[in-house]
């Protein structure tokens, strides 16, 4: 009777493992063959071993591309990550005590449900260089004499596109922040606050403590999607990193080898490079976040390492 329904309950779960495999599993797989190969999309595929991994180290255009992802990101995931902690300050004052929190949650996530695609558009004409709206306002105000190439100078290119994905993303981490400070009992910040306790100091020793986890969570999956970047400046360029490949991703530069360039196993080896790359990085932020939890990890490890060793030498005294 239980294998039968043992084979029951693998029947209506081996649906997610076939979608799994067949979507998720396969391709990964199938893209790591295909680094050890030289293959243009159609014809044989020719096994070459590790080149494709060699000539990583000596293309130009991958340090290019990583430091360009690399500029994007960090500028991005500062201000989001200080937008998100400022609207935080703000709506948990109790002093303030600011209305409204529902409806700020939905303003402020919105633009993270719009489509890149209708985003971009929206910001090239809002960035265009002779009949941008940005320009036009920045002009009448007599803040600018000439037009400024938002997107067309490549550092300002560089800083408009980390711009857009603020814009897109601060939302997301504020809902996440604000919920783990809500989580946090009134009267914290009331004592707090009641024994004289500043903005600054609540901020420190409070608010940003019980949003840690929160904190790290952001900047891992931040940093994964921003190594990833691809659709806004694939969208607002000319889909090779116009001005000056400043705008040319990790992402954008393995699109173009495989799909442009038709050099599928070069492009399939620069994507487990990604992988590594974002692995080591998310190992890296994860201990530099839980230094503190680690070190009590390895503290407490030890020492019970070192009572089960007295344990030992204990009990064969008294054998003897």
């Amino acid at each position: 009777m239980n294998k039968k329904k043992d084979r029951i309950g693998y029947a209506f779960i081996s649906p997610f493992f076939l979608v799994f495999f067949l979507f998720n599993a396969y391709p990964i797989f199938f893209t790591l063959y295909l680094s050890f190969t030289r293959y243009k999309g159609y014809g044989a595929k020719t096994f070459i071993g590790i080149e494709n991994f060699k000539l990583i180290f000596k293309d130009p255009n991958v340090l290019d591309a990583f430091i360009n992802t690399i500029k994007i990101w960090g500028v991005n995931i500062f201000f989001q990550i200080f937008l998100a902690l400022l609207l935080v300050l703000i709506f948990s004052d109790i002093k303030y005590k600011v209305k409204g929190l529902g409806f700020f949650r939905v303003v402020f996530y919105l633009p993270n449900l719009i489509a890149a695609a209708s985003i971009s558009l929206i910001f090239v004409k809002l960035l265009d260089k002779d009949y941008g709206v940005v320009n036009q306002i920045l002009f009448n105000l007599g803040w600018i004499g000439d037009a400024i190439g938002w997107l067309t100078e490549p550092i300002l290119a560089q800083m408009s596109v980390s711009g857009i994905q603020t814009w897109m993303w601060f939302g997301n981490s504020f809902i996440l922040f604000m919920a783990s400070v809500q989580a946090v009992d009134k009267s914290t910040f009331e004592a707090a606050s009641i024994d004289g306790a500043g903005r600054l100091q609540i901020l420190k020793n409070i608010t940003i403590p019980s949003i840690k986890p929160i904190l790290m969570y952001v900047m891992v999956t931040g940093l994964i999607g921003g190594l990833q970047l691809f659709d806004i400046p694939f969208l607002i360029t000319d889909g090779r990193g116009f001005p000056e490949g400043s705008l040319n991703t990790m992402i954008v530069y393995i699109y173009n080898m495989a799909f442009v360039y038709k050099n599928y196993g070069y492009a399939s080896a620069l994507s487990f490079a990604l992988f590594i790359v974002i692995m080591i990085f998310t190992v890296i932020f994860t201990v530099m976040t839980n230094r503190t939890e680690i070190s009590e990890f390895l503290q407490k490890r030890k020492e019970n390492k070192a009572r089960k060793k007295a344990l030992a030498m204990k009990g064969s005294v008294d054998d003897e």
